[in-house]
């Protein structure tokens, strides 16, 4: 079986990412946020058609007016929310209003999840084919909860295996066409890899920080893989501890010294280099793939993931 090399670039400029936040600030200002989810689908868009694989862009078809519903939904939701716990609060029910806020907040995560999944990979489209979710919200809910409440009871320990264990299960349930990824990271290798990271952290003054970021790069780059039948794309890390020196203490410093105006320019740069530092290959005939994702237009768990400011785990 031919063995090929794939390539995955980012092509996008700071200047041209300026633009779009600049007017994206300008119209939600005006707006008084209403203009916020076509903001987010204009920024979406811009990084999927400057991300290439093989040569072609991505696509994000997700629209505004589709995460304008999903908008308007979330923010409801969670303006209820607030509304209850702020008038338990207002009635000398601390404990109570506090309790429920983190019980809904417990509940709701990984239904946001869920649903952020579905949408934005239901909008993912390469080469005229869809990615998809495939992920049970039940069976990811019980995982979740399980994962909290053992967390918990552990003083943090069991956070490691919930990790692992949650991004193995969305990784694993994401495909393109009929080629599906899978993810090998466990949780004691993952655990250690904290461990070790955290007190070289400490013994060295901080210095070992950006060699722990480039071993935990590494570490999710390295297990995740992309197969189809007896075909298998694998990913690997090229990064070293220097390479993430430079590029953190760089992105830093243009942020303190432009007051935070270098914005664009640092998230295009952090984009390049994750995707400079990553090889791609294996045995993937990326022109046979077949379509077998069906579109999802709800983007109501993008939109609550978005307000909770949950990071998009891949």
């Amino acid at each position: 079986m031919e063995y090929n090399k794939y390539s995955l670039s980012f092509k996008g400029s700071g200047a041209s990412y300026f633009k779009i936040l600049l007017v994206n600030i300008i119209l939600v200002t005006i707006t008084l946020g209403l203009y916020y989810p076509w903001a987010r689908a204009r920024s979406l868009q811009y990084f999927y058609s400057n991300t290439l694989f093989n040569g072609q862009a991505f696509v994000f078809t997700g629209t505004g007016s589709e995460m304008f519903k999903g908008f308007i939904k979330a923010f409801v939701l969670l303006i209820g929310i607030y509304g209850l716990v702020t008038y338990l609060v207002l009635n000398e029910q601390e404990l109570v209003g506090a309790a429920l806020f983190y019980i809904f907040f417990l509940l709701l995560l990984p239904l946001a999840i869920h649903g952020s999944y579905r949408y934005r990979f239901a909008k993912t489209v390469w080469s005229g084919i869809r990615f998809g979710y495939t992920g049970d919200k039940w069976e990811l809910f019980a995982l979740f909860i399980k994962g909290t409440l053992l967390t918990l009871v552990t003083f943090g320990i069991y956070g490691a295996w919930f990790m692992m264990n949650l991004r193995r299960y969305l990784l694993c349930n994401v495909k393109i066409g009929d080629a599906r990824f899978s993810y090998k990271g466990v949780g004691g290798e993952y655990f250690w890899l904290n461990v070790k990271g955290y007190f070289l952290s400490i013994i060295t003054l901080g210095l070992y920080f950006f060699w722990w970021q480039k071993d935990l790069y590494a570490y999710f780059i390295n297990n995740l893989r992309l197969t189809r039948g007896d075909q298998t794309m694998l990913l690997r890390s090229t990064a070293t501890g220097g390479d993430f020196l430079v590029l953190i203490l760089v992105n830093l410093l243009l942020f303190v010294f432009t007051l935070g105006l270098a914005t664009p320019w640092i998230a295009v740069r952090t984009m390049r280099f994750l995707f400079s530092n990553m090889v791609l290959d294996g045995t993937i005939a990326f022109d046979e793939l077949q379509q077998t994702q069906p579109n999802f237009d709800d983007a109501t768990g993008e939109d609550i993931a978005d307000f909770l400011d949950f990071g998009f785990i891949i």
